[in-house]
């Protein structure tokens, strides 16, 4: 250590403190400000920040916003911290699409505007544009958050429109919406079909495309974020008796899907996809059956080896998977009554 340079043994420093104290030391002097505001210092900073330790639970109701760190030691949440919105907003009208490297895409239901949102740093961009790109319709539209192979973060906004689909790719680092092709079967364009947010797993974006009645299609459309070319996969085998729904969520890079089916009492089974095929992992152990007003409601994540399914804020039951590579999952989280994510603290901006 006594041979590197200063400049190095700073930086290594810095890169490993939290997200706000990074903002704090952007203060002490010039050639630290501009050091931290490097894109080698945010992207070193943000591959040691997303840690389990680091998450925190994003929730918003009619009245707050407020963040809360997740307590591992009792499976809880830990003192709230209300957030003020640094945009305009009405009655917390604000619903999360996508969440990436502590940034959020966030729609603003009033306006329909979507943004680039960082809840740690405060620093937002607005996505809209006088063309009307970056207009965001719920239940027709579909969003995915992505980072391509130069580090240029982007989203994916896949629009059906009257029966037109249109796919439109807006880029950070050139601040500009361009449409892309898409090819697909024409009845995906249907409202029949319920598109998920995209989920980002090894350089491909993932979306599920389920039809909506009981023994309808499901499907997996799979984007690769470096080719942008679009391919379709099956879902997992499950019963097709009842309803189905798949939560894609990213472990270490590999992509897993919680599988619910069923109609009255559901049955959730954790499936791996290995190539263009899923693996199941596990089924659930015996659980108090779950009621359909909560089913379409709960929200999933792992965290030190605990499967949580949840409602609400409180927790509906725990499943110890005893499985060490499960060290933290975050899909977007939806609550009844409430709407949030589960994110990690960055210093990665909305804009360049």
């Amino acid at each position: 250590m006594a041979d590197l340079p200063t400049h190095t043994i700073v930086f290594e420093i810095l890169t490993r403190l939290p997200a706000k104290d990074v903002g704090r030391s952007k203060s002490v002097c010039k050639q630290w400000y501009a050091l931290l505001s490097t894109q080698d210092f945010v992207k070193i900073h943000c591959s040691r920040s997303v840690v389990s330790s680091n998450q925190r639970v994003l929730l918003i109701d009619d009245l707050t916003c407020s963040v809360r760190p997740i307590i591992s030691n009792n499976n809880d949440y830990g003192p709230s911290s209300t957030v003020t919105f640094p945009f305009h907003h009405q009655n917390n009208d604000v619903s999360i699409l996508s969440h990436l490297n502590g940034l959020l895409c966030v729609c603003l239901n009033h306006t329909y505007e979507l943004l680039l949102w960082n809840p740690t740093t405060t620093a937002f961009k607005r996505l809209s544009t006088p063309d009307s790109h970056g207009f965001y319709i719920n239940n027709l539209d579909a969003i995915g958050l992505y980072v391509d192979a130069d580090d240029d973060y982007k989203v994916l906004h896949i629009k059906r429109r009257s029966g037109v689909l249109g796919v439109y790719v807006y880029s950070r680092e050139v601040d500009s919406w361009r449409n892309i092709p898409f090819i697909t079967r024409q009845e995906y364009l249907s409202p029949h079909f319920n598109w998920s947010a995209g989920t980002f797993c090894g350089g491909t974006l993932y979306f599920t495309v389920c039809e909506c009645w009981i023994g309808g299609t499901n499907v997996v459309i799979c984007f690769d974020v470096n080719s942008e070319q679009f391919k379709e996969i099956s879902f997992p085998p499950v019963p097709s008796n009842g309803m189905v729904q798949g939560v894609l969520v990213n472990v270490k890079n590999v992509l897993h899907m919680f599988a619910s089916t069923g109609m009255f009492e559901m049955t959730i089974d954790l499936w791996t996809l290995q190539g263009d095929y899923w693996i199941k992992v596990l089924s659930c152990p015996p659980i108090p059956p779950i009621s359909l007003s909560l089913w379409c409601d709960i929200t999933h994540y792992v965290t030190n080896g605990n499967w949580f399914v949840m409602t609400k804020l409180g927790k509906l039951f725990t499943i110890e998977m005893d499985m060490k590579p499960f060290e933290c999952v975050y899909p977007v989280s939806w609550f009844r009554g409430f709407k949030g994510a589960v994110f990690v603290q960055t210093i990665v901006s909305p804009s360049i």
